[in-house]
């Protein structure tokens, strides 16, 4: 059974067919999902998720691209969520640089990422955290708290920042990206990085792998990262499965 570490099952394109698509991931070998939140009203559909299906859990939190409106109301609501018995992570929180180019609103970011890290760092909860375009920053800011860890998901940075996350006790996730024909980066990250810190993820609905780039994704899809991580390693695809699913729940707490 795999674990899809990351997905955004309340999106809208998920709408007509959301039940019967999540009811069937069981059957074909997805043991476990985290249902990411990346502002506060997805956060409250990614915990009605969670609710709904045993083998679904939540991260709450909000993403760099939606940030507007948050006070300390919010804030407030946002630790009173992490109290949920199926709320395993802070996230997915962060930069991201690639839409924002504006000084300010990129400080901005900054602020509401730190301010994420405190909350979990003071509730102790791993993160899951969204850097594009933005190593740097990300890694200044992940540097202020020694005592966070969690997962940089979707990684696109360099290898020398691979080589201080390991250090720092994070975890490295990949998507349908590492499938891509220029995803030489990443797979010379892959081959370097011990299996034990690897984890997969889709990203759903963004970011289809190979052979089916351009469609919707889903947790379906997921078996593809396994198999190139498993290329890349030259180990079997049934290792990589059950080891990258061990690092899942150690990182978020799954028995």
């Amino acid at each position: 059974m795999i674990f899809e570490t990351h997905a955004h099952y309340d999106d809208e394109v998920f709408n007509e067919d959301r039940g019967q698509l999540l009811a069937g991931l069981p059957e074909k070998g997805i043991g476990r999902v985290i249902n990411v939140g990346a502002s506060i009203e997805t956060t409250k559909t990614t915990l009605a998720l969670a609710e709904a299906y045993d083998y679904i859990y939540a991260a709450v939190g909000v993403h760099p691209s939606d940030i507007d409106g948050l006070n300390e109301e919010t804030y407030s609501w946002l630790k009173e969520q992490t109290a949920h018995p199926k709320t395993v992570a802070m996230g997915e929180i962060g930069l991201d640089y690639y839409w924002e180019k504006e000084e300010r609103a990129r400080a901005r970011q900054q602020v509401v990422f730190a301010r994420q890290m405190e909350l979990a760092r003071e509730l102790k909860l791993p993160v899951i955290v969204h850097d594009r375009d933005a190593h740097a920053d990300c890694m200044e800011i992940t540097r202020r708290y020694p005592d966070v860890i969690g997962v940089y998901h979707c990684y696109a940075g360099h290898i020398e920042m691979a080589r201080e996350l390991l250090e720092r006790g994070y975890y490295l996730s990949f998507t349908g990206v590492i499938t891509f024909k220029n995803a030489k980066k990443a797979i010379e990250v892959i081959r370097e990085v011990p299996i034990e810190r690897l984890m997969v993820e889709t990203d759903s609905p963004y970011m289809a792998p190979e052979p089916f780039r351009g469609r919707r994704n889903s947790s379906l899809y997921v078996y593809r990262m396994a198999e190139k991580i498993a290329e890349i390693k030259g180990m079997p695809v049934e290792d990589v499965e059950r080891i990258t699913t061990e690092n899942g729940r150690r990182l978020f707490g799954i028995v």
